[in-house]
């Protein structure tokens, strides 16, 4: 138990200097959520008034992809090209408790995201009337899912490719997946593509969880659970150590 805390938190504090880590979990949502909640430049949902009653959801979606993906995938392909993880795996703190301590590292991160954009959400004026079980349900399947792959894309392909390969998906991700662009926007055959990611699935997810009157489509608790279990499962099977 000791090595796994001790782990644990260095995992913490090593992503918690990593400038470029900040910026990708905290500056951009913290970013889009208040450049376009006051400049009203982007189109809204049917229904919506007030842009950040879109924007909130969407960014926490965007907060939680950002960590669970992008970091992941960054942090665990640069450590396995330069033999860190083959070095902690033959410790006695073992694979399973580095495994454990990088998912709390990551869950930690959330919180401190959630920590900062709930608040900044609701002097911008958000209303939400949440309903936390169902939201914390949504929110950890997200965070397998993309663990999942950020996790498949760091076990299996070279370190460099794995950044350029998790920022670029990031971006599409950002674009095709419902959080400051509604899904309802897209071309239909791309908005029916989009309903099969994971993004639009989680960002319909938090949007149904935390705003009034709102509730979770069946499509998008299906592709969560089909992504949350499909990722994990092929990063499992195809991870390479060294």
């Amino acid at each position: 138990m000791t090595a796994y805390l001790a782990q644990a938190r260095t995992e913490l504090v090593l992503t918690l200097r990593r400038g470029e880590s900040i910026l990708l979990t905290l500056g951009i949502p913290v970013l889009l959520l208040v450049f376009f909640s006051q400049v009203d430049v982007l189109p809204k949902p049917a229904g919506v008034d007030e842009p950040i009653d879109f924007l909130a959801p969407g960014v926490i979606a965007l907060a939680l992809m950002s960590t669970a993906m992008v970091n992941v995938a960054i942090a665990t392909g640069f450590e396995r090209q330069y033999g860190v993880l083959k070095r902690l795996g033959a410790t006695p703190l073992g694979r399973p408790r580095l495994l454990m301590a990088k998912t709390t590292a990551v869950l930690a991160v959330e919180v401190v995201q959630l920590l900062v954009l709930v608040p900044l959400s609701l002097l911008l004026g958000w209303e939400p009337e949440a309903t936390w079980l169902p939201f914390l349900v949504v929110a950890a399947l997200g965070t397998v899912a993309f663990a999942g792959l950020g996790l498949l894309m760091a076990g299996t392909l070279r370190a460099e490719l794995t950044l350029a390969l998790a920022n670029g998906l990031y971006l599409v991700l950002l674009l095709l997946g419902g959080m400051i662009i509604p899904l309802s926007e897209l071309p239909g055959p791309l908005e029916a593509f989009a309903e099969l990611l994971p993004a639009a699935a989680l960002a319909a997810g938090v949007d149904g969880t935390l705003t009034a009157g709102a509730s979770v489509p069946g499509w998008a608790w299906a592709t969560l659970v089909l992504w949350a279990i499909a990722t994990p499962v092929a990063a499992a099977l195809t991870f390479r150590w060294e």
